[in-house]
């Protein structure tokens, strides 16, 4: 399936942590999503989008319209979108999302643990060149969907022809992610929903455009780093370039 795909299989990161930080983050996903297109699902294809995700995170129904309701009546800058980025142990590349209310609060906290991990964190930037940026959308496959078909039909959008095929062992249900063009974000969204196709999750997302190797002890301190810097509340995923 390509670049994408290995390191997805390769590395995937224990991006919400326990249940109450998983709620926690949706409804700081939330608030954004309230402030750039407004309370009302139907009109905003972003909180759309975060809503189906946290069903899929099992989020209760009264929690996600208490964060709507609370999110339409906070000012709308109350929580701003923050990446950092720099180099940690091994010189591998790492991607910082957070979502914070407080930026000095959060850049210190981010900074205290690359330098605990004798890293160092860069302008913000500087190691864009390392990563390529995408929409991400994962929904339920549905019988008789050509996947050719689709990319032929998103192509305009951005979307790759590189996919992700997971069925879980348990339910038995097969799951696809495609990646496209961030920009694109809500157009391809609203082609998925036309389908009829059940949206599990959509976010933006990075992926390295050139894994690097590592030993085993190498990466047993990059993943203490990775973790270390996901028990912040203000972050929202952590990104690295490790193979």
């Amino acid at each position: 399936m390509g670049r994408a795909f290995e390191f997805r299989k390769a590395r995937k990161l224990k991006r919400w942590g326990n249940m109450a930080k998983t709620f926690t983050r949706l409804g700081k996903q939330i608030a954004i999503a309230v402030a750039e297109g407004g309370p009302e699902p139907e009109n905003n294809s972003r909180l759309r989008a975060i809503i189906a995700t946290c069903k899929h995170e099992n989020m209760p129904k009264d929690n996600i319209e208490r964060a709507i309701k609370n999110a339409a009546g906070k000012d709308k800058n109350s929580w701003k979108s923050m990446t950092y980025e720099g180099y940690g142990p091994h010189g591998i590349a790492i991607f910082v999302d957070t979502l914070t209310d407080n930026p000095t609060r959060t850049v210190a906290d981010v900074r205290s643990i690359f330098n605990k991990f004798s890293g160092t964190l860069g302008t913000m930037g500087s190691l864009a060149y390392l990563f390529d940026h995408f929409a991400q959308f994962t929904f339920k496959k549905k019988d008789g969907l050509d996947m050719d078909e689709m990319v032929l039909d998103l192509i305009d959008y951005g979307v790759s022809d590189e996919f992700d095929e997971e069925t879980d062992e348990e339910t038995e249900e097969t799951t696809i992610t495609i990646y496209g063009d961030p920009k694109s974000f809500a157009q391809i969204q609203a082609y998925l929903e036309e389908k009829g196709l059940e949206i599990i999750s959509a976010e933006f997302t990075y992926v390295p455009n050139d894994l690097k190797e590592v030993t085993d002890e190498q990466r047993e301190t990059i993943d203490k780093m990775v973790e270390k810097l996901e028990d912040f509340d203000d972050v929202q995923n952590v990104y690295t370039n490790m193979k």
